[in-house]
């Protein structure tokens, strides 16, 4: 298999993991819930289900830097997870905040991305030096 190929399966696994992700833990949720006593919206998402997509994103993009580099996961990443959310942010959103909504997930999928990627490529360097 060519370089060429290896990236662009790559490419198209962290996508469909990424996408897998948001929908696993954010996809699903559709409403706000309200506090009887306080009358305090909040939602949509629970912080079980914000933390548990972060961390599924995270060994995502370990996995990805491990195996292919920053390079290609960050910018995959940042892309599919951007778009799947910010599709079914727009669709549910009367207010029109989805896009600023959308522009904090893209730059906190970026950084994350990034930053998780990149160690883990440092890493596996690092580990081929000491051998």
């Amino acid at each position: 298999m060519t370089t060429t190929m290896r990236t662009l399966l790559g490419g198209l696994l962290l996508a469909a993991a990424t996408v897998g992700a948001w929908w696993a833990w954010l996809g699903w949720e559709s409403g706000y819930t309200v506090d009887p006593a306080t009358g305090a919206t909040s939602g949509p998402y629970a912080v079980w289900q914000v933390a548990g997509c972060v961390l599924t994103l995270a060994l995502i993009a370990a996995v990805g830097g491990w195996w292919r580099g920053p390079w290609l996961v960050a910018p995959v990443m940042t892309v599919a997870f951007t778009a799947a959310w910010a599709r079914h942010a727009a669709s549910t959103d009367a207010t029109g905040l989805w896009a600023v909504g959308a522009a904090l997930v893209a730059i906190g999928t970026a950084i994350e991305s990034t930053l998780v990627s990149a160690g883990a490529g440092w890493l596996r360097r690092r580990q081929r030096r000491a051998r």
